[in-house]
Parts: C-alpha cells; sequence; structure tokens
C-alpha cells in the first residue's frame, strides 16, 4: 500500500476486478471524456491476466472506501499514467493526490527520467490535476481517439526527474506482492 495524506493506493487483485467492471461499464462514471464500452468480466480479467509493465491501484479514503484508480502503464517505452475518480469524489483533491503519489513511487522504485499523461482539452479537471501534481504540458495531439461521436485530441503532460527531485505527499510505501 502506498499511503498519503488524505488517500491511500492499494494495489488491484484479480478478485477486485468486479468493482473496476461495475465502473467501466457505467457511463455516468466514465463521463464525457472516455470512450464507453460495454466489458465482460472475462475480458476484464484476460487484461489483467496479460498486465506486463503495469500495475492498476485503487485511490481509497483513509476508511478504505474505494474512490477510483490511478495505473501506470508502458506506452511506446514511456511510463505513462491512467487515472479515473468516482463521479460523487471528483473535484476534492484525491485525483492530485493519487498523480502525485503514484509520481512519487515510481520515481523512488523505477529508473525512468520522465512519467507521462494524456487529458482531453476539454476536461479541464483532469489537466488542471496534472499540473497541480508537477507536470508540464507539452503540447496536443489531434484527433487521437474516437469516442461519443467526436474525434477527440488529447494534450500530453509529462513531469521529469530533475523537476520532481523528492517525495512531495507519499508518507508510507509497504512492500507490494
Amino acid at each position: 500500500m502506498l499511503e498519503g495524506l488524505n488517500a491511500n493506493l492499494r494495489i488491484m487483485e484479480k478478485e477486485d476486478l468486479p468493482v473496476l467492471l461495475e465502473w467501466d461499464n457505467n457511463p455516468e462514471f466514465m463521463g464525457e471524456y472516455e470512450p464507453f464500452r460495454q466489458e465482460t468480466r472475462t475480458e476484464l480479467e484476460k487484461i489483467y491476466d496479460n498486465l506486463q509493465d503495469a500495475q492498476w491501484f485503487f485511490v481509497e479514503k483513509k476508511d478504505g472506501t474505494k474512490i477510483g484508480y490511478v495505473a501506470h502503464f508502458l506506452s511506446a517505452g514511456e511510463t505513462e499514467l491512467g487515472y479515473f475518480i468516482v463521479p460523487s469524489e471528483r473535484s476534492k483533491g484525491y485525483v492530485t493526490e493519487a498523480i502525485r503519489i503514484m509520481v512519487d513511487y515510481l520515481f523512488l522504485s523505477k529508473d525512468g527520467v520522465r512519467i507521462q499523461a494524456k487529458a482531453d482539452p476539454e476536461n479541464i479537471a483532469s489537466w488542471k490535476a496534472l499540473e497541480k501534481a508537477g507536470f508540464k504540458k507539452e503540447g496536443v495531439l489531434r484527433k487521437t481517439f474516437h469516442c461519443r461521436g467526436k474525434w477527440r485530441d488529447d494534450c500530453m503532460y509529462s513531469i521529469l526527474r530533475e523537476e520532481w527531485k523528492e517525495p512531495r505527499i507519499l508518507t508510507k510505501h509497504f512492500p507490494m506482492t
């Protein structure tokens, strides 16, 4: 488990997949900036079983309530983050804290020199969370995916190891199996 000030990140286990499945299959939860896809448990288990160089973590309140997830994975050789918070817990600082915890964890435990993330330019809350966590906007990737009948752009953000320097929010790092 990775402990922050107001939230913890707990590595997702296979038995946790029903929670993820419920969120992924709820268009209200996914919001207007993410493609909506109906996934089966079998499909999600196959994705989980084939994870390589990736980890998913639940974002949990201090009482253990699951309120979202943050993941890191390799994308074209670069470490990239993805994240999601349930609608009722958005705009409360949890995603910014989760991003900061993940950045601390990755720079403390991996050799990479940069971490990147993408945000829809219209998803103001998403890119503001990245900026609050120290990420810098690099540019716009035009028409990178089709979502709900329209082509969407992505803004590319990154943080470099030399910009990070030291842990900002990670208070405890428990060994993860």
